[in-house]
């Protein structure tokens, strides 16, 4: 009877500690805008998984308050990113749309982390590293 009570709980435990880590996003995403669409639209591969090894869910993922940025908050239901980035939105021309947002944030860590590991500065030089050719 212990045993049956001990390996219950282990069980329970074991799955549900895997709850909380269930639900980490997709291993790789497209990123394309929806709203405000490119005259020629370059998705971006986006390595999701790779990402969430060495940075945070709010270095990417906010809300917004009062039309303030507010940092992402574990368990915040993730929304698009067009529901605020949109031309017309207000925003700054820098963050307006979808695309811009994505650029200043993407690339703005990416010079981070090339000037911290120069041997990346190579893996992030140009478009073709996030928009690769169609083949």
């Amino acid at each position: 009877m212990k045993k049956l009570l001990i390996c219950s709980l282990a069980a329970t435990f074991l799955c549900l500690g895997g709850i909380s880590f269930a639900d980490n996003g997709p291993a790789d995403m497209m990123l394309q805008a929806e709203k405000d669409k490119a005259k020629k639209p370059k998705p971006a591969v986006f390595p999701h998984a790779k990402h969430q090894e060495f940075a945070k869910c709010a270095d990417c993922h906010h809300s917004a308050k009062d039309g303030k940025q507010v940092a992402y908050v574990d368990g915040q239901e993730i929304g698009k990113c067009e529901s605020c980035h949109y031309k017309g939105s207000g925003l700054p021309k820098k963050i307006e749309t979808y695309k811009g947002a994505a650029h200043a944030n993407c690339k703005d860590c990416h010079k981070k982390s090339a000037a911290e590991k120069p041997a990346l500065a190579e893996k992030f030089n140009g478009c073709m590293p996030c928009h690769p050719k169609k083949k």
